[in-house]
């Protein structure tokens, strides 16, 4: 699972890092990214290699953890290792240890001796960075995140190797709800006696448990909680982009449309995924950007899909005229 995709985001500036703006380099790694969600990791990792090499071998953080994520898919651990361990040594001081050590990208190098190397230095910039925080709350939440991320980035090996509706992918779905339930009741006894804790109490990656075991609650659990999340992104203690998903989660499950596009929606006969009805599609954008989302173009192509408001349009009349039905 990439770094662009969910969970950490890393604002940087330019010259934070030496880099100065290159479009060769960005286009190359746009290049390179669309080649890995079309699985052909050997050539994403050569674009990758080249968009460094526009910039004398620098690169950002994110694009750095992809390319590791490339050579390791391509079972070219040297390079896979070579960036992780930059990322992991340098000023950046890479410390998700709840994204790496579930990662199923980097799979094929748990074998290696490194891995456990790489891991203590995670772990130890992760020590360093969280020594101010709730060290209790802070350990029951690393937890917590790590068993909601782990089974749900297996789905898609589960699915290709089964089937989407194999028992295999039924057995997993349960395991995957299990784990909820027993995350949320630990969640909503810190959110009852503690409120919606910022990161400068639980760090980041706590910060964003709360907010992930929320998100994958029943309705009732996640109207409760709504406001008090509202409330907390007043407070800089919250993301104004993970309450937008929560939002538009909850206006679904009420059978109204969603506001920002977070949701994405799949057909059952021919496995296509579209973007689940939205209020005025075409102002999408404008209200995506007010709660620091990307354009909608950019975010659904994951799914393949691309961006046309007249066609969603079409196919929200027939699924909402479906449900009547």
């Amino acid at each position: 699972m990439k770094m662009q995709n969910f969970i950490i985001v890393l604002i940087l500036f330019f010259s934070s890092y030496g880099i100065s703006q290159n479009l060769k380099y960005d286009e190359l790694v746009k290049e390179a990214w669309e080649l890995y969600e079309a699985k052909d990791y050997p050539k994403s990792a050569a674009t990758y290699k080249n968009a460094f090499d526009q910039i004398e071998g620098k690169a950002y953080p994110g694009d750095r953890y992809n390319a590791a994520c490339s050579y390791a898919l391509s079972n070219d651990t040297e390079p896979a290792f070579y960036h992780l361990m930059r990322l992991a040594e340098s000023s950046v001081k890479y410390n998700n240890y709840g994204h790496i050590t579930t990662d199923p990208d980097l799979t094929s190098l748990h074998s290696d001796p490194r891995w456990e190397k790489l891991l203590m230095i995670v772990k130890a910039n992760k020590d360093e960075a969280e020594k101010d925080l709730d060290k209790s709350l802070v350990a029951i939440l690393d937890t917590i995140y790590r068993t909601d991320q782990l089974y749900r980035r297996q789905i898609d090996s589960v699915e290709t190797k089964f089937g989407r509706e194999s028992d295999e992918m039924k057995n997993h779905w349960k395991l995957i709800n299990e784990t909820d339930s027993f995350n949320l009741l630990k969640v909503k006894k810190i959110l009852d006696e503690k409120g919606w804790l910022g990161a400068n109490v639980i760090g980041g990656q706590g910060n964003s448990a709360l907010f992930l075991v929320i998100q994958h609650s029943d309705l009732e659990t996640q109207v409760k909680y709504l406001p008090m999340m509202q409330e907390a992104v007043k407070k800089g203690n919250a993301s104004p982009s993970s309450m937008a998903l929560l939002e538009d989660r909850i206006a679904l499950r009420q059978g109204k449309r969603q506001i920002y596009g977070s949701q994405i929606g799949r057909n059952n006969e021919t496995g296509e995924y579209y973007v689940s009805p939205l209020i005025e599609p075409e102002k999408v954008n404008e209200r995506r950007s007010t709660v620091g989302l990307g354009t909608i173009e950019e975010y659904i192509s994951r799914w393949k899909i691309v961006w046309d408001v007249e066609k969603h349009k079409a196919n929200t009349e027939k699924l909402e005229a479906e449900k009547k039905e």
